[in-house]
């Protein structure tokens, strides 16, 4: 196995885990493994596409799209999103956490092609929204 996937693997690894620990911290339902579990999933989804279509590029006969294993991704992690969005007496749950995992997601595929400034960029940003957002919401929108 060649060290930059083993780089990658480990780096969607740690800006998952440094989005869960976040969660955990808040005692949210996903948190350090699950959010973990999504960028390393999304991170080896790309690496496999993009390899794949290295591997494959100009084989006779062979059409290959690494935007579809992408998209595949996105649309799994939209279903673990529903799994975790409920409405619960009169109001909707989990939708911020469907999101984040939304964003982990982006950022294990943006590291599983080589975006690695953006990926870390995208860690701190969801960091950001997780950490202050939701103070500034209750700030500005107490009732």
């Amino acid at each position: 196995m060649d060290l930059e996937v083993v780089f990658q693997l480990v780096l969607a690894l740690v800006l998952g885990a440094a989005i869960g620990l976040e969660r955990e911290r808040k005692k949210k339902k996903a948190g350090f493994q699950t959010y973990s579990l999504v960028s390393l999933g999304g991170c080896l989804f790309a690496i496999v596409a993009l390899n794949s279509f290295i591997l494959l590029a100009g084989s006779a006969g062979v059409r290959f799209d690494p935007s579809r294993i992408v998209m595949a991704v996105a649309t799994g992690i939209g279903f673990i999103g529903a799994g975790v969005i409920i409405f619960h007496q009169d109001r909707v749950e989990g939708t911020t956490t469907a999101a984040g995992l939304w964003c982990a997601a982006a950022i294990g595929i943006a590291v599983g092609i080589k975006f690695y400034l953006a990926a870390c960029v995208a860690s701190v940003l969801v960091l950001i929204v997780f950490a202050f957002f939701g103070f500034l919401e209750r700030k500005i929108f107490e009732k």
